[in-house]
């Protein structure tokens, strides 16, 4: 058995003058309620203060966002089995190689997030908490992803993403004439989403007139934004059985999208972070002679 948790945050007002935590925190979170109830919290270093970990010393000045790691049932353990590449680690955060056709998370079993655990070495931070992933791909896609080893890391992670901090480049193979280069901006279920792209290479191809490698950013991050924005400018993924064209879908080879790069600054150590993953095979086959001076 292990317990999940639920993150609550607090932000205090200004104070006319310093108060204890243990004084300040009583009743602003619904299970803590007593002193006794927050001074156990806070024993078992569920409460952090501007992501440090918060004590029965600490003060409260006002500005500060409390943090409570609020444990929820105990739940099953699921550990799902299954070999994933790991292309960087600290004990902070990570950044796997997710496969194709396996969902991120979820209610399903077979899950990224209920593999991370036996793939990642566990945090000795304080702070340590089950791997989470922090943003998604979806169940086709393949490439890198980040995972979350800490309370605070979790947190800042999200934040780095909701403040379009982390840089994300996708490679995809299209089909069809298309231009060399432009923006897509094109709504996502009434949301406002901008993709851009830009062709690195195109060969001839009988069945679609043209095959493309293409570099993808967004600037957006709506569900399926790269595949629908594609399809709609009449240049669908290959392999995309939902959104390509009818009798057009290649099948066998999967969806030929692939998150190639992610760049950013480590929010605890500020090391520039850039990983890069190369393109599988199937891949090279369609385009060997650009690929492999790359």
């Amino acid at each position: 058995m292990t317990k999940t948790i639920k993150i609550e945050t607090h932000l205090t007002p200004p104070q006319k003058e310093p108060i204890r935590l243990q004084e300040y925190g009583v009743g602003i979170f619904t299970t803590l309620t007593t002193k006794s109830a927050l001074k156990k919290a806070l024993k078992k270093k569920h409460i952090l203060v501007d992501l440090k970990i918060a004590s029965t010393a600490t003060f409260i000045r006002g500005g500060e966002t409390i943090y409570y790691n609020k444990p929820l049932e105990k739940s099953i353990k699921k550990n799902f089995k299954i070999d994933l590449e790991v292309v960087f680690q600290d004990d902070y955060l990570a950044i796997i190689n997710k496969p194709a056709g396996i969902l991120v998370s979820g209610n399903s079993f077979k899950t990224i997030d209920n593999a991370l655990e036996s793939n990642l070495t566990k945090s000795s931070l304080p702070d340590a908490t089950k791997p989470r992933p922090v943003h998604r791909l979806d169940f086709p896609t393949t490439g890198l992803l980040v995972i979350g080893k800490t309370t605070a890391s979790i947190l800042l992670l999200n934040k780095l993403f909701e403040n379009k901090e982390i840089a994300k480049t996708y490679l995809a193979v299209t089909q069809g004439v298309m231009p060399t280069e432009g923006s897509i901006n094109t709504e996502v279920d009434n949301k406002v989403a901008l993709s851009h792209y830009s062709v690195l290479n195109r060969i001839v191809s009988k069945k679609f007139k043209f095959l493309n490698l293409v570099k993808l950013t967004l600037t957006t991050g709506r569900k399926h934004q790269l595949r629908t924005h594609l399809a709609g400018i009449g240049n669908p993924i290959l392999g995309d059985a939902q959104y390509g064209i009818a009798g057009q879908i290649v099948k066998g080879k999967g969806l030929y999208l692939h998150a190639y790069s992610l760049e950013f600054t480590h929010p605890f150590t500020n090391e520039k972070i850039k990983v890069t993953k190369e393109l599988s095979t199937k891949y090279t086959k369609l385009f060997p002679s650009f690929l492999q001076n790359q």
